[in-house]
């Protein structure tokens, strides 16, 4: 018990202030994720409902015998969400970097709202599926948002678990999602649909009331040059007089950090793909892909069907378990980020899910067949349940690992500059490949003509791609754990192999180096001749044009 009692992780003694205020705030934001997971989760419940089926039905007949959505509207119907989202997210900088964060995420709620309603209204397709849209947009637009609020907001030491409550969120909304539908399932009214769309505003609306009382972020305000309020900003924050001393401090290296980057050149799409740039934001990217590419979303967009196929008799109380699983494995996952770091959680989730994805494909593939209507025929009922048994072991290594850490990841390699178009980009890119599996599943998994018909064969896909994310871990993910987000700037600078990010330290800060740029005196002092490198560094990875010895740009 006494080594239990050290697991905990403590705020540094050298740490001024209070933490509980930021913590309690990047905790609350994160709550906009149950949006984004409820809606995803929602959906699947809803095209399994009989009298959804029979309402939105155009004529097609399911290999049951029942009306139901063809095979390619369920797709449109799954995937114009994560359409909507992708556009969102791209969107997000506009906002973002000119209305400010925190009212860019309520705006954002009301757009959201437009969807829900038009969604709620529904009878028939069309609407439906324009309401699906304008959710998307909304949530595509929270997807990039709240990160960035809480990774510019979260002390660095337990930076990690705040931005990762942001996917306990979804998971959490995913869970809500199978409840409601479990509860509404049998309802032979529009009710058993729109009660479950309906329950959306709430969410909504919680976190349009809550960001209404939050501050706006410290380093938004440096980026607007202005100072005081972002000097007021950081003491709530930290629960310090915005004239303290560890106020100013902190604040002077944001802006001496800033000014670095604004140094060499205007922020623009085109730096983010710059030589030093363009490995953080195909880093970003690559993860965001990688993510859905391990095939969670086909669990929880067609999971319900699937544990149907499968055999499984009540398939709603099979998704409410692995909802359940999701949650409960994403809060160690939490805890281990800032302990253990990001590398290894990474690295070992990659190795867990492909293990489970690989088994989950033999059991299903070798224990079932079709008949001619192209229904399921299950020969081993327990090597079924072992099959489940899998993904749920699946979801655990998700959920603790590449859940979070996708999120946490792209919210804190980026420098102030670019970092509301870089966050956009890559949470596009999530939602791209999203909009991608979800679009195709259908074609891939169903029966008959123009379809692949692999049912559990996709899992060998989704092994594949979890096998090729521990080569990207090993080769491309850098170790941030503890450092603030103006180091992780200079981590990339100094540091150029994420094998080596480990035993990387800080050796100057961005205020000292301004310091010896106003000088002009870089070579008579140690510190100041490092600044003077690492400042041609920079501007060489950033691929600005203008020569080293430039007096604007030599520090």
């Amino acid at each position: 018990m006494a080594k239990v009692a050290k697991i905990p992780i403590a705020k540094p003694a050298d740490e001024p202030g209070a933490s509980w205020p930021a913590i309690c705030i990047g905790a609350f934001v994160a709550f906009g994720g149950v949006l984004f997971g409820y809606d995803t989760g929602t959906i699947g419940g809803i095209l399994a409902m009989d009298y959804w089926q029979n309402l939105f039905s155009t004529g097609y007949v399911n290999p049951q015998g029942h009306l139901d959505v063809s095979p390619s509207q369920a797709s449109a119907i799954v995937s114009i969400l994560s359409a909507g989202t992708f556009f969102g997210a791209l969107f997000s900088p506009l906002m973002a970097d000119h209305i400010g964060r925190r009212w860019a995420l309520v705006a954002s709620c009301w757009v959201f709202n437009v969807g829900v309603i038009f969604q709620t209204a529904a009878t028939s397709l069309p609407l439906f599926l324009a309401g699906r849209f304008f959710a998307g947009f909304g949530v595509g637009l929270v997807s990039a948002l709240i990160p960035l609020y809480q990774s510019e907001t979260a002390p660095k030491w337990i930076r990690g678990a705040i931005v990762g409550a942001y996917q306990l969120a979804i998971t959490i909304g995913l869970l809500l999602a199978a409840v409601v539908d479990n509860a509404t399932q049998h309802r032979q009214d529009t009710g058993s649909y729109r009660i479950p769309i309906a329950v959306q505003f709430a969410w909504s609306l919680i976190l349009i009331i809550g960001m209404l009382f939050l501050p706006e972020t410290p380093r938004y305000l440096i980026k607007r040059n202005r100072h005081d309020k972002a000097a007021r900003s950081l003491g709530m924050l930290r629960r310090l007089a915005p004239d303290h001393p560890a106020i100013q401090e902190e604040l002077a290296e944001i802006q001496a950090s800033h000014n670095f980057e604004t140094s060499l050149g205007k922020a623009s799409y085109r730096d983010c793909f710059r030589k030093g740039m363009r490995k953080r934001t195909l880093t970003g990217m690559g993860i965001q892909a990688l993510q859905q590419l391990t095939g969670i979303n086909f669990i929880f967009y067609y999971g319900t069907q699937y544990f149907k196929n499968s055999g499984i008799t009540n398939a709603f109380v099979i998704t409410m378990i692995t909802s359940s699983i999701n949650v409960v494995s994403t809060i160690p996952g939490l805890w281990a980020i800032d302990k253990w770091g990001r590398r290894p959680l990474l690295l070992w989730g990659a190795v867990g899910m492909c293990i489970s994805q690989f088994l989950v494909g033999i059991l299903g593939t070798t224990t079932t067949s079709q008949d001619a209507r192209g229904n399921i025929i299950v020969h081993n009922v327990a090597a079924q349940q072992a099959g489940i048994a899998f993904v749920c072991i699946y979801i655990f290594f998700f959920a603790s690992t590449w859940g979070p850490l996708a999120w946490v990841v792209t919210g804190e390699i980026f420098p102030l500059k670019n970092r509301a178009r870089q966050l956009s980009m890559t949470t596009a890119t999530n939602w791209l490949f999203n909009w991608a599996i979800a679009y195709s599943t259908p074609y891939l998994v169903n029966y008959g003509d123009g379809y692949a018909n692999l049912q559990s064969k996709i899992f060998f896909i989704w092994f594949a791609c979890c096998f090729l994310c521990i080569a990207f871990v090993y080769f491309l993910i850098y170790e941030t754990k503890g450092l603030s987000l103006e180091q992780i700037n200079e981590l990339y600078v100094e540091c150029k192999s994420a094998r080596k990010s480990r035993e990387w330290r800080p050796t100057i800060t961005f205020k000292e180096r301004e310091r010896a740029s106003v000088s002009g005196q870089g070579g008579l002092h140690e510190k100041r001749k490092v600044s003077s490198d690492m400042g041609r560094a920079e501007e060489h990875s950033l691929g600005d044009d203008r020569p080293a010895t430039d007096p604007a740009t030599r520090v």
